[in-house]
């Protein structure tokens, strides 16, 4: 299934491909997830295409450096990002979405990261 999305102000502009609906999606409770909202959509690089934008996406990392979180320069919407949980993928903001998808969520325990991945990697539920 195709569907675009993007920021808040149009400056960014993306598609992905996503599975059949519910899709799954990681809700962290990390210190900038849950101040954000940001509401985890995993994209493999491959099936994400950026369509405008990359001149307006301005780059902020924090705590290890490994993931690039990416927002837009005009108005300040992280649509996707580069996580350090998933190095060939892209997490990308079903909130961004232009239009609704059915959604599979389940939390992620991002406040303790190298646990919750451990478990997201195991195939557990509730990270």
């Amino acid at each position: 299934m195709k569907i675009s999305g993007g920021c808040h102000c149009g400056a960014v502009y993306f598609t992905v491909s996503l599975p059949e609906p519910p899709v799954p999606a990681l809700d962290c409770n990390c210190s900038i997830c849950r101040r954000s909202g940001f509401l985890h959509v995993i994209v493999p690089h491959g099936e994400f295409s950026l369509e405008r934008g990359e001149e307006a996406l301005t780059s902020y990392r924090f705590g290890t450096g490994a993931a690039e979180h990416l927002f837009c320069r005009h108005c300040g919407v992280k649509g996707f990002y580069q996580p350090r949980s998933h190095p060939d993928s892209w997490s990308v903001n079903a909130r961004c979405l232009d239009e609704p998808v059915a959604l599979a969520i389940e939390a992620f325990n991002g406040r303790d990261w190298d646990e919750a991945k451990g478990r997201l990697d195991a195939g557990e539920q509730g990270g």
